[in-house]
Order: C-alpha cells, then structure tokens, then sequence
C-alpha cells in the first residue's frame, strides 16, 4: 500500500494513468471490430507507419504528434483503398505501407543525428514522454473517438459483421469505413507515447480476444473489452513501476497473461463438464 501512495505521488505516473486509461478504452472500442473482421494487423501497420511520421517529424523539427496524425489517418484511407484491390488485397496493403514506412523512419533516423534517444520512446513507449500536453491531447481526442464511435455505432456495427449487406440496404459504407479508419489512427498515434510503436496494437487486440470468452452480443463484447483493457492496464502500470521493468512491455504481458488464464480456465471447466 506504501508502494502504491508513493508511486501516485508522483506526477508522471498520474499522467500516465490517465492517457493510459483513455488510451484503453478507445482502443477496445476499435479492437473488437478489428478482431471480428479478421482485420487485426491493420493497428500494427498503422503503428509502423506512425514510427515513420514520427521520425521524419522528429529529424525536420516538426511537433512529431501534430504531424503524425494527419499522415497516418492518410495512410488509413489509402488502406482501405488498396484493400479492395482485388489484385493486392488488405494483408498486402497492410505489409506493404508497415515496410515502406519503417525503411521512411529508419532512413530519417540514420541521415539526421541526434535523434535515435528520441525516437526510442516511439519504439518502446516512455511514461516520462507523457507531458500534461499529452493528457489534454488524449482527453480530446478519446471524447471526439468515443462521440464518433456512438453514433456511427449501428454502421459500424453493420460493416463488421456483413459489408455486403449492409451496403444492399443503404448504408454508405465507404464512408463509415473511413470514420472507422480515422478512428483507428487516432487510437494508434494515442498509444504511441505511451505503450510504443512495437506494442500498442497489443493493446487493440487483446481485450477484445479476452472479452470474446465471456460475453456473445457485440455490444457485450464491447463494453468488457473496455472494463478489460482499463484494468490490465493499470496492473501492468503498477507492476512495472514494482518491478522497475518497462511500460508497455509490462501492459502487454498482464494482456497475455489474462489471455492464457482465461483460456486454461476454459479448457479446465470444458473437461470436468
């Protein structure tokens, strides 16, 4: 208890737990989709294209954030756009842009010196990057998120689950799969300060897989996700401030390791029944 009153007297650590709490429940508010539509590489390419924007930012003396995001949303909608090219197809779209981007990043940081501590952060997430700039960033952008996501809800919904569908009845699909890409974006560029560009679509991923094992209707899935992403985040802040090990790795393993508990669990429960 000594532990936990010392580590929130400090003022890093409370901002960092308010980005990564916003940060957690926007993220699993795209990650089920992304999970139901067998579309879940999308947030590791975006993260590798985010590395890249941050890192051109960084070597021209940009504000690596604001230049950011606006190029990975771009990078989204082209996605999506090479996605329905039936002779590339969304995987090779995806493997495609995440390459070009990292060779962009890589190049930037070997031209232009001093700037590798920098972008390490952006690599591996860093709770002391977190600035009260950052917080009030995050608090807007996770509200613009989260009012975006309700009411384009029943669309989003739609186009998860059966695209062809919902286009049949009317529904403008290429345009909610833009809100959905550029809510995808937001999410990615978010975590970046804070979980990295290696590890945040970790968390876009695993509470929605952990979530799928307890609840069976979308909106179900949704909301545990988020109650799910929330608290494995916070023990893995804590456990890494305990333990002394890095941020995000940490986060990322509590996920897998909830993962793998709920899954023996499951298989333990399936063999007594």
């Amino acid at each position: 208890m000594n532990a936990l009153v010392e580590m929130f007297s400090y003022s890093f650590m409370i901002r960092a737990l308010v980005v990564g709490v916003l940060i957690s429940v926007v993220s699993a508010l795209v990650g089920v989709s992304l999970v139901f539509r067998r579309n879940s590489m999308i947030g590791d390419g975006l993260s590798h294209t985010a590395f890249g924007a941050f890192a051109v930012a960084t070597a021209l003396g940009f504000a690596p954030l604001w230049f950011a995001l606006p190029v990975v949303v771009l990078v989204s909608f082209l996605v999506l756009k090479l996605s329905k090219n039936r002779k590339i197809g969304g995987d090779a779209a995806i493997a495609l842009l995440s390459a070009s981007s990292l060779a962009v990043g890589t190049l930037a940081i070997s031209v232009v010196k001093g700037v590798n501590i920098d972008l390490n952060s952006y690599l591996f997430g860093s709770i002391l990057s977190v600035g009260w700039s950052d917080v009030w960033l995050s608090l807007v952008l996770a509200v613009i998120v989260i009012i975006l996501y309700i009411l384009a809800y029943h669309r989003i919904f739609a186009i998860t689950f059966d695209e062809e569908f919902a286009r049949s009845v009317g529904v403008k699909t290429g345009v909610y799969d833009m809100i959905f890409s550029a809510i995808c974006s937001i999410v990615v560029v978010l975590g970046m300060r804070l979980l990295g560009a290696l590890l945040i679509s970790s968390l876009i991923i695993f509470p929605a897989l952990i979530a799928m094992n307890f609840a069976k209707s979308f909106k179900k899935v949704v909301f545990l996700s988020a109650v799910i992403s929330v608290i494995t985040f916070t023990l893995g802040l804590i456990a890494s401030y305990l333990l002394a090990t890095p941020t995000g790795a940490t986060v990322v393993l509590v996920n897998l390791l909830a993962l793998c508990a709920v899954k023996l669990i499951r298989l333990m429960t399936s063999h007594m029944i």
